[in-house]
């Protein structure tokens, strides 16, 4: 929502309905999604979007192949959570597959999310842009930090032959304008953006650095807690994977090579300890269950774990549990709705990051046209009317990135990624970067 779209919601579930309309302001209708009857009251006949999302791939796939062959619906989105149908996917989603325009995988999303936070420990928020060759890296503040108490242009000193710039500033959870003569202090939360090779330098910067993880531990074999520890065995992480489920584990062992794989209960206090709890330098909770990931996490945390994370899906305890022991809480939905929201944005947006609980915004957009048909292409950086709270980061040009500065000229197929502090300047910056016929 926010978003000023006309959306309905079409689930099985009166109940879940019901509260939605209480709280938000949309419409409603009960059914089956993939029916074409239900999705002809919904509106398909002139929607502009079909967003599939049920706990079924099956249902999501038809419901988006019926939107295509009965509606014509221009765009189709299905969650796709199957292993087997992804790796498949040109063959399933191509030209002569369903007609899925984008498939997205929760638990992909997530996995990666989490894969960033472990790779760079110190970090409160790792994202890519431009497939990779650029992050957006969110950094409190320590004490005893080279830049902490300094002034932003001492980047330039500290850092000579590194390109990197602050793309914003947290403090006291208020958004500040970074502008060279501001002063880091400690406990801000600096957001940089530079290339993905001098993330860790910039870091230094802030804080002293932690030493590189190697030791981890994963409460939960679900989907994601495999795929977690798949991505993370390769890396040559030591890895072990605690799943309650006795045949859930079996199944796991035969998938994992390099994973310790143990049955048990994730919050048993013996167990956590024989297993050395106190030597991990990350224990991730990622069961089902949100409370048992708290709790767990609590209890690695008490134990002697040096970084706890825990998966939550209700927004409302994200914050109240990172106040508490818990370093990071990690939220399904702030790590997927980027995703989503990349095809719902207006003009050229091809990423979308949701920060901050959704009160923010990162955006990596597309510069088309010329000096007569955009308001940016051909243009200094000083020249464009950004909103308020905007500003510009990094431009990707083809293999090249550059760091923003005030007169750096964008080009057309330039990848301008921006950030926004207030997330109601969105419509303002997607017709920046639309191409109008007539503008002059």
């Amino acid at each position: 929502m926010g978003e000023a779209n006309d959306i309905t919601v079409v689930d099985q579930n009166a109940t879940l309905l019901h509260n939605l309309q209480e709280h938000l302001d949309l419409r409603t209708i009960m059914g089956q999604a993939a029916h074409p009857d239900v999705l002809l009251k919904a509106g398909a006949e002139d929607a502009d979007m079909l967003i599939a999302v049920t706990n079924s791939d099956e249902t999501n796939m038809v419901a988006c192949q019926i939107a295509y062959s009965v509606f014509h619906t221009p765009k189709k989105i299905a969650r796709v959570r199957e292993a087997g149908y992804l790796k498949h996917k040109e063959s399933v989603f191509g030209d002569r597959g369903l007609a899925v325009d984008v498939h997205i995988s929760p638990e992909q999303l997530v996995t990666h999310y989490i894969e960033r936070l472990i790779d760079y420990p110190d970090a409160l928020q790792v994202l890519d842009f431009a497939n990779g060759r650029v992050q957006l890296v969110a950094v409190k503040a320590y004490y005893g930090g080279p830049l902490v108490g300094q002034a932003l242009r001492a980047f330039e000193d500290y850092l000579p032959n590194v390109e990197t710039r602050i793309a914003a500033m947290f403090r006291r959870g208020k958004p500040i304008i970074p502008e060279g003569d501001t002063v880091i202090e400690v406990d801000d939360e600096v957001f940089f953006v530079a290339a993905t090779d001098n993330i860790r330098a910039v870091m230094a910067g802030l804080r002293k650095l932690e030493q590189p993880c190697k030791r981890i531990m994963i409460a939960g074999g679900g989907n994601i807690g495999t795929r977690l520890a798949t991505a993370l065995e390769k890396k040559k992480y030591y890895v072990k994977l605690i799943e309650h489920n006795t045949k859930r584990t079996e199944i796991i062992s035969e998938i994992l090579n390099n994973t310790i794989v143990l049955q048990g209960d994730a919050a048993d206090e013996d167990l956590l300890r024989e297993e050395n709890i106190d030597e991990m330098d990350i224990f991730c909770a990622v069961t089902n269950d949100e409370q048992i990931n708290i709790l767990s996490a609590m209890l690695a945390k008490r134990m002697g774990a040096h970084k706890v994370m825990a998966l939550i899906n209700r927004p409302a305890y994200v914050d109240l549990v990172e106040s508490s022991t818990i370093d990071i809480a990690i939220s399904p939905q702030q790590a997927t709705i980027g995703t989503l929201l990349a095809h719902v944005r207006h003009g050229d947006v091809v990423v979308v990051h949701s920060l901050r609980r959704g009160a923010a915004e990162a955006i990596e957009a597309i510069a088309h046209g010329d000096k007569h048909t955009s308001k940016v292409v051909g243009r200094r950086i000083d020249q464009i009317k950004l909103p308020p709270g905007t500003t510009i980061g990094a431009i990707v040009r083809g293999e090249q990135v550059l760091m923003a500065h005030h007169d750096t000229v964008i080009k057309s197929e330039d990848h301008v990624i921006l950030f926004l502090v207030d997330k109601r300047q969105i419509a303002a910056v997607e017709r920046l970067f639309q191409v109008g016929i007539l503008f002059l």
